[in-house]
């Protein structure tokens, strides 16, 4: 058997999914985590409970060596402080005990998300596009990018776009409710599914000529009236009013070619496909 250890830091739905995909390839999964949730079926993790963001607590795992980690966090605010805590000072610290293991892992995986990228007028990103955002959510997630660059430690960033998928409804609610923003903003998004199938293919393929970046959204960008339109229709109820095309697009285009190259293969390319399974009723 792999004598490989996996550990989830800030291990909710995305390493859940993530642990189901790769349980064969690991001996333990251990997913850490202020509480433990109720059992879940099908989930191979571990859990330890305890605080990401305090030194303390990670006592816990002085003996562990894990193979390859994975930071995952949710921050419990939409404010600086809470970005702050939850991606900043939770690197610092997972950073710090990883670099006092006497066998480093092989690959620390952080999961961040394109509002590092601040574009807004239609241009498309990739992983080379610069990095200047406005807003303090894309600025803390971009300090703890740099963080875990500058631990000396094998790493991988991977920046994903909207996520949608099972327990992710809010746009289907807001159809529903006739409560949709008019806009026409260039959307961009991934499946939680890809999302875990994104982290796999990276664990399994990483080498030390890896990409340090990747920047993970599926293949079909669209105008958020597009989607709306096709959403209310496959819901059959009546679209939005007002969805005019204003004669400028906003928003980004995020490039996954970079992803595409690698080998990668999307379960769900569009949002048609993802939509679809979403609104089955499918996990």
């Amino acid at each position: 058997m792999n004598s490989e250890k996996l550990l989830i830091i800030g291990c909710g739905d995305l390493g859940h999914r993530l642990a189901r995909r790769v349980q064969g390839d690991f001996q333990e999964i251990i997913g850490v985590r202020r509480r433990i949730p109720s059992r879940i079926a099908d989930n191979p993790v571990q859990y330890l409970a305890m605080d990401a963001t305090l030194a303390a607590d990670y006592r816990q795992l002085a003996s562990l060596a894990p193979s390859v980690v994975v930071i995952t966090m949710t921050p419990s605010a939409f404010t600086d402080a809470g970005y702050q805590q939850a991606y900043v000072t939770s690197c610092h610290q997972v950073c710090h005990y990883l670099g006092q293991q006497a066998v480093p892992p092989r690959l620390v995986i952080f999961v961040s998300s394109s509002r590092v990228y601040a574009q807004n007028q239609g241009e498309t990103v990739d992983e080379n596009s610069p990095t200047v955002p406005q807003g303090f959510a894309g600025q803390r997630l971009l300090e703890a990018e740099q963080v875990v660059r500058n631990s000396g430690l094998p790493h991988c960033i991977v920046r994903f776009s909207g996520i949608y998928g099972p327990g992710r409804s809010r746009l289907l609610n807001q159809i529903l409710d006739g409560k949709v923003s008019r806009d026409n903003t260039i959307t961009n998004r991934i499946h939680a599914d890809d999302c875990a199938a994104v982290l796999a293919h990276i664990i399994r393929q990483h080498t030390a000529d890896s990409p340090t970046v990747y920047l993970a959204s599926d293949s079909l960008p669209v105008p958020l009236s597009e989607v709306v339109e096709w959403l209310a229709a496959e819901m059959k109820v009546p679209p939005p009013a007002a969805l005019e095309t204003p004669a400028t697009l906003s928003g980004k285009y995020c490039s996954n070619q970079l992803l595409l190259k690698s080998g990668f293969v999307f379960q769900y390319p569009d949002y048609q496909q993802g939509y679809r399974q979403v609104m089955t009723g499918g996990e």
